[in-house]
């Protein structure tokens, strides 16, 4: 039996007698160790060092139990009492190695410098978890709440800010133990967990990113949740989620890219967000999750980059990312329609950023693959914004050969508002020189742009009239 075996043991022997105890036994009974452990500790002869260490540590129990104790949710819930146990725990172990070191009965000199070394982070994280109970609210949180009138929602409640708060404390099985319940809770009654999130319990959902594979696949789930919700995307920022969810997309588990570019999509919204994604070097790990995930995280990790694309000081960065390629094999091949979508409207934006983007989008063949879009049943703004951007990049022969104008007269006809109004804007465009003009009149476009211009929709109207004009109509948006 190893240097532990015996110790384990008895602890679980005298489980049996001690876990009904109160919490108030327990802190009595915490008290009467302290005095004795120390004593014991001091006269160890060997491994000064790790047992002086061990020794400060035992002697900032009391001061915590003190405030821990004067708590007026002391003595309300049993997070205080399993808080207890374990220091009573940590210090039963403090006590049996320093026996051990002073017979000099131990295996080893290594073994003993190791688990010397892992009772001082168990006291550790005893000091912390009291801590975390006395400042942090947890408390509180985990106590039942006065509002609560229905005898039947009371237990739920109680029960699930419990484990919320088990998310800050504890050890990491614990920690493990209160995601997986938090996880099922939320597939059940996700309405029910939203209001009884803190910022504290974001904050420790955030740390268990970094921890071990399993707890970061749990955590997560969780923040995927969370920010699809929309209930906690400022405390999720400031507490800083995005760089971990960017290290989980370039080398998490495949669940864990999916959920983590769930999260991103949600959280670049905003044009902050998108450029701190950005400046984690977050655009590289959502190209690569675009060409290798499946379904999901395809068309997640695409609407992220749609987004990051309506920051126009990102666009650049973008193409040279390969931003461009990827947004015309998806529009050609994304498996869902939304990700087609999103990248119709990456490469509006693109192709509104600079001449030397619009250039690789024609040579890369984004001007096929984009005129092939808008045949659909419904043409969309973004796709036919994306080709009014680009009909300076291309000759009047070539967008002749590619049967431009009856596509676009497709559009006037089946498109939606905002799409037929982007097409009359690139009509105009393209009608720039007396050839281009010719091509216009025979296309039979005329009669579908006059209806346009003479529609109900003010908006239509003034906005198709001004087109023709000025020349003028595309407009870049982020959506």
């Amino acid at each position: 039996m190893g240097t532990m075996g015996k110790f384990e043991e008895q602890q679980q022997a005298k489980q049996i007698v001690l876990y009904r105890e109160s919490a108030e036994e327990w802190l009595s009974h915490v008290h009467s160790l302290i005095p004795s452990v120390l004593q014991k500790a001091k006269t160890v002869p060997n491994f000064t060092g790790r047992w002086k260490t061990i020794i400060s540590k035992i002697q900032q129990i009391p001061g915590c139990l003190s405030d821990l104790s004067s708590h007026p949710c002391f003595s309300k819930n049993k997070l205080c009492n399993e808080q207890l146990q374990s220091v009573a725990k940590t210090l039963n172990e403090a006590m049996e190695l320093a026996e051990l070191c002073s017979a000099d009965e131990y295996e080893g000199k290594l073994r003993m410098q190791s688990d010397l070394d892992a009772l001082s982070g168990k006291l550790d994280l005893n000091l912390r978890d009291c801590m975390v109970l006395i400042k942090t609210g947890v408390l509180g949180e985990a106590t039942l709440p006065l509002y609560i009138s229905s005898s039947s929602e009371t237990p739920k409640i109680s029960s699930l800010k419990e484990l919320l708060a088990r998310l800050q404390i504890g050890h990491l099985e614990s920690k493990h133990n209160a995601l997986e319940n938090l996880i099922r809770v939320m597939e059940e009654d996700e309405k029910m967990v939203m209001p009884l999130m803190g910022r504290g319990n974001v904050a420790a959902l955030v740390q268990l990113l970094t921890g071990c594979t399993r707890i970061r696949e749990k955590a997560v789930t969780l923040i995927s949740v969370l920010a699809e919700s929309g209930h906690c995307d400022e405390w999720l920022v400031s507490e800083g989620v995005l760089p971990p969810l960017v290290r989980l997309v370039e080398s998490g588990s495949l669940e864990a890219k999916e959920k983590a570019a769930i999260a991103i999509q949600r959280l670049s919204i905003t044009e902050e967000n998108a450029r701190e994604i950005a400046g984690q070097g977050g655009i590289r790990p959502l190209i690569e999750l675009c060409k290798t995930g499946d379904s999901v995280s395809q068309a997640a990790s695409a609407a992220a980059l749609k987004n990051v694309s309506g920051v126009a000081g990102l666009r650049q960065l973008l193409g040279e990312e390969g931003m461009v390629r990827v947004s015309i094999d998806l529009l050609n091949n994304g498996i869902l329609l939304g990700c087609r979508e999103h990248m119709a409207q990456c490469l509006q934006n693109l192709s509104a950023a600079s001449e030397s983007l619009r250039e690789e989008i024609v040579s890369e063949g984004g001007v096929p693959s984009l005129l092939a879009y808008i045949d659909g049943p419904l043409p969309q703004e973004p796709a036919v914004t994306a080709l009014r951007n680009l009909i300076p990049s291309v000759n009047t022969e070539t967008w002749a050969a590619l049967n431009l104008l009856p596509r676009l007269a497709h559009v006037l006809m089946s498109g939606s508002l905002g799409a037929q109004q982007a097409a009359a804007s690139a009509i105009c465009r393209f009608g720039s020189s007396p050839e281009a003009k010719r091509l216009v009149g025979e296309s039979g476009c005329v009669p579908a742009m006059v209806k346009l211009l003479e529609s109900k929709s003010n908006g239509c109207r003034s906005g198709g009239s001004s087109d023709c004009r000025t020349g003028d109509g595309g407009r870049v948006r982020r959506s």
